[in-house]
């Protein structure tokens, strides 16, 4: 699989070491070249620096053959903005996107981006920690 990965931060580079060391084709993007020390020196995948929100950044990255977009930045509206981009003007067939706010998680995941809020998912794990 071509996974591209925006935001290289402590889950966006253990996720591309994950899928890397699986042998997928990985490309990581981030507008901070100091965020790619999270990914380990055996990383075979490529490290880009840009925006990804951008198109010829995105490009560059391999967008157009691209079986996975996966945004991981800190920004919720920087994640679901690369997102839609991802799908509906390359049309990557697998997008997904990490959203701090549960709110917005639920509106971007009944428009079709598949979301993941940890602050709803540790909140969850909490209280069930609480209910045993």
């Amino acid at each position: 699989m071509n996974v591209i990965i925006m935001g290289c931060s402590r889950v966006g580079g253990r996720l591309a070491r994950l899928l890397d060391e699986e042998g997928h084709k990985v490309s990581v993007i981030d507008i901070d070249p100091f965020s790619f020390r999270w990914l380990p020196p055996t990383f075979k995948g490529s490290a880009l620096m840009g925006n990804g929100l951008d198109e010829e950044t995105l490009i560059k990255a391999g967008i157009e053959n691209a079986d996975v977009f996966i945004s991981t930045t800190q920004g919720d509206n920087r994640n679901v903005m690369a997102a839609q981009i991802a799908k509906h003007i390359f049309n990557v067939p697998r997008v997904a996107s990490r959203i701090y706010d549960p709110i917005r998680e639920e509106m971007y995941n009944k428009l079709g981006i598949e979301t993941i809020s940890p602050t709803k998912m540790g909140a969850d794990m909490l209280k069930s920690l609480i209910e045993e």
